[in-house]
């Protein structure tokens, strides 16, 4: 239990449905959605696509996103991948000849087909109740009405204001700049996409004027995207992949996404006595970086769409966390292992619902960087991600830039399972921090004992290639323990990313936590 003399949050307790995300009003929309006769998936896509307006510096309707979600009544966990391909005409070796070592993140060759929009529709008629046209109601109205900006969110808008360019500077900028907290901002042009999506589904987003007006825009800029591409966008449900930790097992996406880099994770910290640390101590702090680093190289090696990576039962394995486990010095920092150029980023939503049914939906959507590539289309205002630099230019590499496939991804969403049985929903945004942001949350909730809030409020630190990164909630002698460890420890800019998460209890009460590095917070009812 918290001291009530401190400044905190208390946890949500509720007995019928709950949502957990990053902005007030997307969490009300999605139990408005629960209010209204909807199940989990109506109130996820209702909050998730109106945080696209809320928060549009991280996410939005041009880009990806990945969904778990166990259905009514059910134990099994069935994933969904809302994550989209590189155009056709994408060559690693025809940018290599221009002389490129790494795609340009805020150029029309970073940007691939958004696949948001077909997960959401395909969600929606597989596994909701109420139909697109109820669930995308909210979102069109606050883009045509406008939504204040959130105090988070206008600082990140600030920082990212070099970011884009163009037609997308008209459309977020005021002035010239970025929003100050309470100015409203509006997307009159997203909502009349959003209304054709709910009319005509899919096919009113990757068929039709709105698909013509992304790609003539990106021709304009240089892309080879054609309207095949668009129309050719599918998403996949695929096989989650797990691991246990704690006595929990945690369920991931395979790849693309980087799941596997958190179970790698928790496999290497399992041959240490986390438990028996000071949770907020140098030594845990260290052992977590130097695992980081490991599981993180791992990756970089040989994450990449599972059509063209062999290694992904590697990353799985116990034998492979043992061994990298062992090339940790609990005394002495490790030289940095992972260049991570790729992936450094701290730009996602997340929000998390479970009904009155206890369907739980766990499910992460970004742009990628801060306002993706920058770009937006010319009549419609669609902001493209810029997931395409997740690629590599490397040839040969299993991740290299090619046109049909799916670059190594960085958002993943949680979930937990207790004797078989689901458990807590979860997710940590913050870009590359995320497979370690799962691993600490679920090192807090198991070797620690805390609950769901405590979990998120907890302190973080992050190894980011060669600099420690270390939260103002670790204290200054703990710091100073690391840096004479060897750590090149830094204040990060901004917090460490972001947490949600849900908690279904055995007497069927759900208790929910929501980060307040973010604006957002939990509301059930």
């Amino acid at each position: 239990m918290r001291d009530f003399h401190k400044p905190g949050r208390s946890a949500v307790f509720v007995s019928n449905g709950v949502c957990a995300t990053s902005h007030p009003l997307a969490a009300k929309v999605a139990v408005q959605m629960l209010e209204s006769g909807g199940n989990a998936v109506d109130a996820a896509i209702a909050g998730a696509v109106l945080l696209g307006i809320c928060e549009p510096q991280m996410t939005g309707i041009g880009g990806d996103c990945f969904v778990l979600l166990t259905p009514p009544g059910e134990d099994r966990v069935v994933a969904l991948n809302g994550s989209g391909r590189a155009p056709a005409g994408l060559d690693a070796a025809i940018l290599r000849d221009k002389g490129q070592s790494v795609i340009a993140p805020y150029s029309a060759d970073a940007v691939t087909v958004p696949g948001a929009i077909d997960a959401f529709c395909q969600l929606s008629r597989d596994w909701g109740k109420l139909g697109l046209k109820a669930t995308l109601a909210p979102a069109i109205h606050y883009a045509e009405t406008g939504v204040p900006v959130a105090p988070r969110v206008a600082s990140d808008w600030a920082q990212s204001v070099g970011n884009l360019s163009g037609h997308a500077r008209d459309l977020f900028l005021m002035g010239g700049a970025a929003p100050a907290p309470g100015q409203m901002f509006a997307a009159p042009g997203q909502a009349k996409v959003l209304r054709r999506i709910a009319m005509e589904g899919r096919k009113g987003f990757y068929e039709g004027e709105i698909a013509e007006d992304m790609v003539a825009s990106l021709n304009a800029l240089g892309g080879t995207h054609t309207l095949d591409d668009f129309a050719a966008t599918a998403c996949d449900y695929t096989d989650p992949i797990t691991g246990g930790y704690g006595g929990l097992d945690l369920y991931e996406h395979p790849p693309n996404g980087q799941g596997a880099t958190a179970i790698l994770l928790l496999n290497i910290l399992k041959h240490f006595d986390i438990a028996g640390m000071d949770p907020w101590g140098a030594e845990r702090a260290h052992i977590e970086a130097e695992a980081t680093k490991l599981a993180y190289d791992t990756r970089n090696r040989f994450m990449a769409d599972p059509d063209h990576m062999t290694r992904a039962d590697y990353m799985l394995a116990p034998e492979t966390a043992a061994k990298l486990a062992a090339l940790i010095d609990p005394a002495k920092v490790m030289p940095a292992a992972v260049p991570g150029a790729e992936a450094v980023h701290k730009d996602t939503v997340y929000i998390t619902v479970v009904d009155k049914d206890r369907m739980a939906v766990s499910l992460i959507y970004s742009v990628f960087h801060s306002f993706g590539s920058g770009i937006a289309s010319d009549k419609f205002g669609i902001l493209f991600q810029n997931r395409g630099a997740g690629f590599t230019l490397t040839q040969g590499h299993p991740n290299e830039a090619k046109g049909g496939k799916r670059p190594m991804h960085t958002i993943i969403p949680g979930l937990l399972k207790k004797d078989g049985k689901p458990y807590m929903p979860f997710g940590v945004m913050g870009g590359q921090y995320q497979s370690t942001g799962h691993a600490r949350f679920v090192s807090n909730v198991t070797d620690f004992g805390l609950s769901p809030q405590d979990a998120i409020d907890a302190p973080r630190c992050f190894a980011d290639g060669d600099v420690l990164n270390v939260e103002n909630g670790y204290a200054d002698a703990v710091k100073a323990e690391l840096a004479a460890l060897g750590h090149n420890v830094q204040t990060p800019e901004t917090a460490i990313g972001g947490a949600q998460a849900i908690m279904i209890h055995d007497s069927g009460v759900l208790e929910a936590g929501s980060d307040p590095r973010k604006d957002g917070c939990a509301i059930g009812y």
